[in-house]
């Protein structure tokens, strides 16, 4: 069902039909209408309208107050709340966690009095955290214009405790300019980029190329593996979820106690590769941003960036075009490979503050209400901010104009295995953060991979029970 679901809604040939719920009347007035009529009309068709817009949105007093966790969309959603604001007059607020704080941003936010109405978790295991904040959306035109469950977090006694609202995709973004350079070059590994289908090939073309880098006129293969906050998520989380998903697999498991670590040597390897066939030395990773990757993508000199479909907008307007950007997926050297797709699936979902006030939970209910059904809101997330989203509100025509989302839909549409976002499941930020200090050390030389291991397999036994005590 989940495949099924993403497949619609990253298919860009399947069209989404609204079924048209309000009739017109297209008759022209031809003057015979006598001016009371035409009054009586005009006063109905007020009526009408306003009645429509009661239907549609409650009228309430309140305010709203989300604490976003999106820093890349922070303006977007700072122009959403003035446009609803304007339209309706109700206060939104809007508060963006820098990157990598916002658990800790949370829980701060959620002991003041004015605590967020609005806030989100990243799955399952955050949600264990939150659970006692989540107001019920079951009745909710939020929960109702779901395409399906599978993009709810709903309790055992059928509590809707979250609703994702945007659907993403992540794997490695590449330059197709480069890679038919390399084509072209003698004792190239591969003719074309199809070719590049398992970790082995991938590691072949990879160091090739960074023997060749010069003759590329590349820093590097592939953009640094920046360890700082705004980058190092990549790496103990989208990366992490990789072995993961495959035990998962073995073991037919949605989520688990205690991981036995069965791929963190095929982990090992693509961050081995990641570290070696790069921009920088290991040894200066620790001081890299998500923004020094990214720059150095979109301005050509690396030819992979680990990154997923909300990346567009950073790296688009410079040296690459959009027509040269790729994505493959993160091969690791496990699974069917030659049918493996990318990594699809959420970590936002959007959770009501049940604390809050009352009026200041209508008002935040209308606001997610015009945000899936209003024009301007669907425009603003699908258009400026880029989402792909899980709601049925949103047709053809509120598709991001993106290269990777269309990267996405040919995975999709191809037949290939997209691997899920397992990686919610981890039990806490500080397993996260344990994985990430011991990726580090291990890559500058302060630290062997054993202890890499330790975080991952004592680290999370650890963790899932200090956190489900």
């Amino acid at each position: 069902m989940k495949k099924k679901w993403i497949s619609m809604l990253l298919a860009t040939s399947l069209a989404l039909t609204l079924a048209a719920g309000c009739g017109s009347d297209d008759t022209k007035n031809d003057g015979t209408q006598n001016a009371a009529d035409q009054e009586n009309g005009g006063n109905q068709a007020a009526a009408d309208t306003d009645q429509d817009k009661d239907n549609l949105i409650e009228e309430v007093s309140g305010s709203v107050y989300y604490l976003n966790f999106k820093p890349e969309q922070a303006e977007q959603w700072n122009d959403l709340a003035e446009e609803y604001s304007n339209e309706t007059g109700i206060p939104v607020t809007i508060e963006t966690a820098a990157s990598g704080t916002y658990e800790s941003t949370l829980k701060s936010e959620m002991a003041k009095s004015a605590a967020p109405t609005l806030f989100q978790v990243n799955g399952p295991a955050g949600l264990a955290s939150w659970k006692d904040y989540c107001y019920d959306l079951k009745d909710s035109a939020v929960y109702k214009n779901l395409k399906s469950d599978d993009f709810a977090l709903i309790s055992d006694d059928g509590q809707v405790q979250g609703v994702a609202y945007v659907i993403e995709t992540y794997g490695l973004i590449y330059n197709k300019d480069i890679i038919e350079d390399y084509c072209e070059m003698e004792g190239a590994k591969i003719k074309n980029a199809s070719e590049i289908n398992s970790f082995a090939k991938l590691k072949e073309v990879a160091d090739d190329m960074q023997a060749k880098k010069d003759e590329l006129g590349i820093k590097g293969v592939f953009a640094s593996a920046g360890m700082d906050s705004s980058s190092d998520w990549r790496f103990k989380t989208h990366l992490a979820n990789m072995p993961i998903y495959f035990e998962y697999q073995d073991d037919k498991l949605k989520t688990t106690e205690a991981v036995k670590g069965t791929y963190l040597d095929a982990y090992k390897n693509i961050w081995d590769l990641y570290i070696t066939d790069s921009t920088v030395q290991p040894t200066m990773i620790s001081g890299m941003t998500g923004e020094d990757a990214a720059a150095e993508f979109a301005m050509g000199e690396a030819v992979f960036y680990q990154n997923g479909t909300w990346a567009y907008r950073d790296i688009t307007g410079n040296d690459v075009d959009d027509d040269d950007m790729g994505m493959l997926p993160i091969y690791i050297g496990v699974g069917d490979e030659a049918n493996q797709g990318l990594c699809t699936g959420s970590e936002n979902y959007w959770c009501v503050n049940k604390n809050a006030a009352e009026d200041d939970i209508k008002a935040t209910l209308n606001f997610l209400e015009w945000v899936v059904t209003s024009d301007k809101g669907r425009r603003i997330l699908s258009d400026e901010m880029g989402f792909v989203t899980p709601f049925s509100t949103f047709t053809d025509e509120y598709m991001p104009e993106n290269p990777l989302v269309a990267a996405a839909n040919e995975y999709i549409d191809s037949g290939k295995t997209s691997i899920p976002w397992v990686f919610s499941t981890i039990p806490s930020e500080k397993w996260k953060n344990g994985v990430g200090s011991a990726l580090l050390e291990y890559a500058q030389g302060t630290g062997d991979w054993e202890a890499v291991k330790s975080a991952f397999v004592e680290g999370w036994a650890a963790e899932y029970k200090a956190v489900n005590q």
